[in-house]
């Protein structure tokens, strides 16, 4: 049986291709979520006025990869402290958040947060945990986007 997971770490080209290379990842959908605007798109989250963070949410297999996993590799995709910036990507829709959808993946989540901060010292860990609310799936051209732009990307 499949669970969900949802993470935000920049811009969503790249969190959905690399959380879809990752055996066991079913499927993976760019989209917004964190925020209070109903069915925004992407122009109006690029404002920094939704709420919204650029988002990726998958259905994954837990008997092929865990949630610990999925989470060990979120945090090698990016900066956790960076506050509302991902390279040269900033606002507040490229934010680091972890959205859990139950109180075991909320669990594992705020030690596997804990172990980071261990790691990064004084530098302050900035992801935030929230509760997965309503996905707003992103228009279609972002999804899959690096796949099917290989020539831009390499």
């Amino acid at each position: 049986m499949s669970e969900k997971a949802a993470f935000a770490a920049g811009c969503f080209w790249g969190v959905e291709e690399k959380f879809g290379n990752i055996e066991g990842v079913e499927e993976t959908e760019s989209g917004y979520m964190g925020g209070e605007t109903e069915n925004p798109g992407y122009e109006e989250v690029c404002t920094g006025k939704t709420g919204h963070a650029e988002t990726v949410r998958l259905s994954f297999d837990p008997e092929k990869v865990s949630y610990g996993k999925l989470l060990e590799e979120f945090w090698k995709m990016h900066d956790p402290t960076t506050p509302e910036r991902q390279g040269l990507n900033f606002g507040s829709q490229y934010r680091s958040i972890i959205f859990y959808y139950n109180e075991g993946q909320k669990k594992e989540a705020e030690k596997s947060k804990k172990r980071i901060q261990e790691r990064h010292g004084e530098k302050e860990v900035v992801t935030e945990i929230l509760h997965a609310k309503k996905f707003w799936r992103a228009e279609e051209y972002h999804q899959k986007y690096r796949k099917k732009h290989r020539g831009i990307f390499g």
